[in-house]
């Protein structure tokens, strides 16, 4: 089995932009830095792409990502097809809803311009097919009215997404809605009313690090440093300490371990299609929780590619100092 030399990207997104001036234009990109790449569609660092670069169309808003790829290209593939869902051959032909009706000066197919109908029907269309259907995405929106369009779009298309296709919504919050989150005592006793940071939401609150692993990585370092693999939890044969390509369940308080293949094929055994090598999830065999597939193989490919993340990852936090009492006077 071919194993990657890098371990699955933290996070690598595709996603969805609206001018907040004319909502009628979109732009479709990829990033592992959602954040930092809006700043700089919107001018306020260095880069950004051409066609957002318009003042009259600036500030731009991410309205929606997918998440969950397991690679920088995988990203990109899904991001051209998104792009460009009226040549794309990831779409049979016979499903397409975009279709080209004019043609470029060269002869070729010239791209119909997005609106909303076409691209939350798209991103519908796409984590449908075969190429995509089973990879461990998840949709996120970040824009009331167009998760609203999503919906709609839902509610009308014939064919469904699988059950188990996670969709994420948060939004900004309604101003009004939130009251103080923190008091603080002065120095006689009455309260003063502590200016408390606005939460982050959106892609402000998407883990840009390993930082949601911790606890698994933790304990799964603790399990193959001290060579307690014991026996696969599928086919029960004893796995040797560094001698095979281990996956772990990555429920707290269990310490399943077995072969890839092994969970693999125990994982696949519901599903009834023969011609499936790529699992979804399902339910360790050992503790019976809830697995997912992309999940074990984060933590599989980080313990085993990425020991400068691991370290960074278990690296206990310095205390913070107590800030010096001023001198009395």
């Amino acid at each position: 089995m071919a194993v990657l030399s890098k371990p699955l990207p933290a996070l690598y997104v595709v996603y969805v932009l609206r001018s907040t001036v004319r909502h009628a234009s979109f732009y479709i990109g990829s990033t592992p830095h959602p954040p930092r790449r809006l700043n700089q569609h919107n001018g306020v660092a260095k880069g950004g792409a051409v066609r957002t670069s318009r003042n009259s169309l600036r500030p731009w808003e991410m309205v929606a990502v997918v998440s969950g790829f397991p690679s920088k290209m995988a990203a990109l593939k899904f991001e051209w097809a998104l792009a460009n869902p009226h040549l794309s051959l990831h779409i049979p032909s016979a499903d397409r809803i975009t279709i080209a009706t004019k043609k470029k000066r060269n002869g070729h197919p010239k791209r119909p311009p997005y609106s909303l109908t076409s691209v939350v029907s798209n991103l519908h269309l796409l984590l449908r097919v075969p190429s995509f259907l089973r990879w461990p995405l998840k949709l996120h929106f970040f824009n009331r009215d167009v998760y609203k369009a999503w919906l709609k779009w839902c509610g009308t298309a014939t064919d469904k997404l699988r059950d188990t296709m996670a969709i994420v919504t948060d939004f900004e919050p309604v101003a009004g809605t939130e009251v103080a989150k923190s008091t603080e005592l002065g120095t006689q006793g009455e309260e003063e009313e502590a200016a408390a940071p606005p939460a982050a939401w959106g892609i402000h609150a998407l883990p840009l690090d390993y930082t949601p692993m911790r606890e698994v990585v933790t304990k799964t370092e603790s399990i193959f440093s001290f060579e307690r693999e014991g026996n696969c939890v599928v086919c029960d044969e004893h796995l040797p300490t560094g001698e095979g390509v281990y996956a772990a369940c990555t429920n707290a308080g269990c310490e399943g371990v077995g072969h890839v293949a092994c969970w693999s094929s125990y994982l696949l055994g519901g599903s009834g299609a023969a011609d499936e090598v790529l699992p979804i999830g399902g339910n360790c065999p050992q503790c019976d929780g809830p697995v997912t597939w992309g999940e074990m193989m984060t933590e599989m490919t980080l313990r085993m590619h990425g020991r400068k993340e691991v370290e960074k990852l278990l690296k206990k936090p310095r205390k913070k100092r107590a800030p010096a009492k001023a001198a009395a006077k």
